[in-house]
C-alpha cells in the first residue's frame, strides 16, 4: 500500500483522474485501506453491483405525488456528496457501468471501484478505463497517513513536449490501446509536479506516473533493446551541454515501467487469452417475466407479461397536465399504450457437465483408468461448484447414459468407478446421446457443456456396421448438429488423432490432445479450458 496515499492526494487534487480500482479480498488490509480513503477524501455513498435506475438517479415519489396533489421526486446516490465507493465492481451490471462511466465523465466524480474477484474475474471495462490508478493489496495491512505535502493547482503546471512523446510512445509499447491512458499519466505526471510545488514536470514525475498509470494497465512485455541500439555512436559535447532534466532518454521511461510491470503479466494474459470460461459454476443469463433477480421495469410494443403498476403510474405522471388539457371531461390518470411497463426478472442457469467418456477397447485399460481418474478429480471441482454432472459412455455397439444430471458425487463416482472397458468405438453414438442429454437439460433451464474424452477412432457407424469411413461420415454428420453446444475435445490417444481436430472445428471446441498424460495434468487442462 505504498502508493496509496500520494495516489490519494492526486485524486483529491485532481478529480479529472477519475477515481481508483483497488483489488483487494475482504480482509484487514481492505479494511485498512478504505479508512485511508475515508480520511484523504472524506466519506461518500456505497453502491451495489446490482444497483438500478431509480436507486441510482433517483425518480417520481408515487406516495408522496398522489397525496401532494403534485410531482415528487425521490434523491438518487449519484446525487449524495463524495467519492462513490463500489464493492465486488466486478459484478456490477452492464447498466451500472456505464452511467457511472458517464457520471465520472460529466461530473468529475471520484470512484473506488472494489475489485474482490478471482483472478480470471475483473471490473468492466468501462469502469477500469476512467480509473487512473490500479492498485494490488498484500494481505497485511499497512498503518499510512494521507498525503500532507504541499500543493499547487495541477492545471498550471507545465508539461514539455518531450516528456509527452516519451509517454505516448511508451504507451504504444506497452500494447496500451486506450486513449484514456496517455491522457490520464500527463495528468498524473501533472499532479504529482504540483504536490512537490513545481510548475514543470521533470523526469521523476513522469517516471513515477507512468509506474502509476501505465504499469497496471500493459497487455504486453516490452522487449530491452539491442545492444548494438543501445549503444550510439559518439554525439557532439554540445548536445550535453544542452540537455537539461526535462529531456529524457529513450529507455529511462521504459526501464522503470518493465520493472514495475508483474512478474507473471504474461502468465495472466495467455490465461485469459486461451479460456472460453462460461462462469464458475453458472450459467448463462436468462431474462423472464416470472422468477429471478428484478431487473428494470420496461415498456416495449413487444413487451408480455405481469404490468408493473408503480412503474406504470411513474412513466404517466409526467405527461397528466397536457393530457388533462386535451380531454378535460377524462377523470383520473390518463394512461396510454406507451406507458404500459411490465415486469422483467433475470436467472441464472446451472451448468452442465456431460462428461461422454470413451470406454471402447482402442481406448486401452491405462488410458481408462487415466480417464476415469481425471474425470473424478473434475467431478469434485464441480461438486464444489455446484454443477450438475452428467455421464454418458459410449463402447461396443452403442452409448449408455450412465448417469443422469445430478449433484450427487458419491453416485457419480460409483457409476464411474463400475464403468467397464472394451470393444469398438461407436463415436457418433456417444455425441448422439450427448445430445439428447444437452437438449433435455436446456428444456429444464441448465446450460449444458460437453466435455468429450475419446482417441477419436471410431469404427462403428450407427446402423451398426464396422466401417471406419461410415463410422466417419456419421460422426461428422452427428456433430454439425450440435454446433452451438459448448464442448471440450480431449484426445486421450498416445498420439494426436487429425479425426479429432477436424471434429473440435465442426464444433468450434478447444481441441487438447495429451499424450503420456497422468489424472491429474488431464483435469488441470480440462479446468482450466472451461475457466474452472
Amino acid at each position: 500500500m505504498s502508493h496509496l496515499p500520494l495516489i490519494l492526494a492526486l485524486l483529491r487534487a485532481d478529480t479529472g483522474l477519475g477515481g481508483l480500482v483497488l483489488r483487494a479480498r475482504a480482509g484487514p488490509a481492505q479494511t485498512a485501506a478504505l479508512n485511508l480513503c475515508d480520511r484523504a477524501l472524506g466519506p461518500g455513498p456505497k453502491l451495489h453491483p446490482t444497483m438500478g435506475p431509480e436507486a441510482l438517479e433517483g425518480g417520481l415519489d408515487v406516495a408522496a405525488s398522489l397525496a401532494a396533489g403534485s410531482l415528487r421526486r425521490t434523491a438518487g446516490v449519484l446525487d449524495r456528496p463524495g467519492p462513490l465507493r463500489l464493492p465486488m465492481a466486478e459484478r456490477a451490471t452492464s447498466f451500472l457501468a456505464t452511467r457511472l462511466a458517464a457520471h465520472v465523465d460529466s461530473e468529475r466524480a471520484i470512484l473506488i471501484a472494489i475489485d474482490e474477484g478471482i483472478e480470471e474475474e475483473a471490473i468492466p471495462t468501462p469502469l477500469a478505463a476512467r480509473c487512473a490508478f490500479w492498485l494490488t493489496l498484500n494481505d497485511r495491512p499497512d498503518s499510512e497517513e494521507p498525503w500532507t505535502a504541499r500543493a499547487t493547482a495541477p492545471a498550471s503546471v507545465n508539461v514539455p513536449d518531450e516528456i509527452t512523446d516519451q509517454i505516448v510512445t511508451l504507451t504504444a509499447t506497452l500494447g496500451i490501446h486506450d486513449l484514456r491512458g496517455p491522457l490520464l499519466a500527463l495528468r498524473a505526471a501533472r499532479g504529482i509536479a504540483a504536490l512537490d510545488g513545481r510548475a514543470t514536470v521533470m523526469l521523476e514525475d513522469a517516471t513515477l506516473a507512468a509506474e502509476l498509470v501505465l504499469a497496471p494497465r500493459a497487455t504486453q512485455i516490452p522487449e530491452p533493446p539491442a545492444p548494438e541500439q543501445a549503444e550510439k555512436p559518439d554525439a557532439p559535447e554540445q548536445q550535453d551541454e544542452k540537455t537539461d532534466l526535462t529531456q529524457i532518454p529513450q529507455d529511462i521511461l521504459l526501464d522503470a515501467v518493465r520493472a514495475a510491470l508483474p512478474p507473471d503479466l504474461l502468465a495472466q494474459l495467455a490465461q485469459k487469452a486461451g479460456r472460453r470460461a462460461k462462469g464458475s459454476g453458472s450459467g448463462a443469463k436468462r431474462q423472464g417475466n416470472r422468477r429471478g433477480r428484478p431487473l428494470a421495469p420496461r415498456g416495449t410494443a413487444q413487451a408480455q407479461g405481469r404490468v408493473d403498476l408503480i412503474a406504470t403510474l411513474r412513466a404517466a405522471a409526467p405527461w397528466q397536465t397536457i393530457r388533462k388539457q386535451a380531454e378535460p371531461d377524462r377523470h383520473g390518470p390518463i394512461l396510454r399504450k406507451s406507458d404500459l411497463r411490465h415486469k422483467r426478472y433475470e436467472e441464472k442457469s446451472d451448468r452442465l457437465l456431460i462428461f461422454t467418456v470413451d470406454a471402447s477397447g482402442s481406448a486401452a485399460l491405462a488410458r481408462l483408468a487415466e480417464a476415469k481418474g481425471a474425470v473424478e478429480l473434475l467431478l469434485t471441482e464441480a461438486y464444489s461448484r455446484r454443477d450438475h454432472v452428467a455421464l454418458v459412455a459410449f463402447r461396443g455397439e452403442g452409448a449408455d447414459l450412465l448417469l443422469s444430471p445430478t449433484r450427487s458425487l458419491v453416485q457419480t463416482k460409483r457409476r464411474l468407478a463400475a464403468l467397464p472397458g472394451g470393444g469398438g468405438t461407436p463415436l457418433a453414438h456417444g455425441l448422439i446421446e450427448a445430445q439428447n442429454v444437452a437438449q433435455m437439460a436446456a428444456r429444464k433451464g441448465l446450460t449444458p457443456t460437453l466435455v468429450l474424452l475419446t482417441d477419436g477412432r471410431g469404427n462403428i457407424a450407427l446402423d451398426g456396421s464396422r466401417d471406419r469411413k461410415l463410422a466417419a461420415a456419421d460422426v461428422e454428420r452427428t456433430a454439425r448438429g450440435l454446433r452451438g453446444l459448448d464442448a471440450l475435445i480431449i484426445d486421450t490417444g498416445n498420439r494426436p488423432e487429425p479425426a479429432l481436430k477436424r471434429l473440435a472445428q465442426i464444433l468450434n471446441a478447444p481441441y487438447i490432445p495429451l499424450p503420456r498424460a497422468d489424472a491429474q495434468r488431464l483435469s488441470q487442462a480440462v479446468g482450466a479450458a472451461l475457466g474452472s
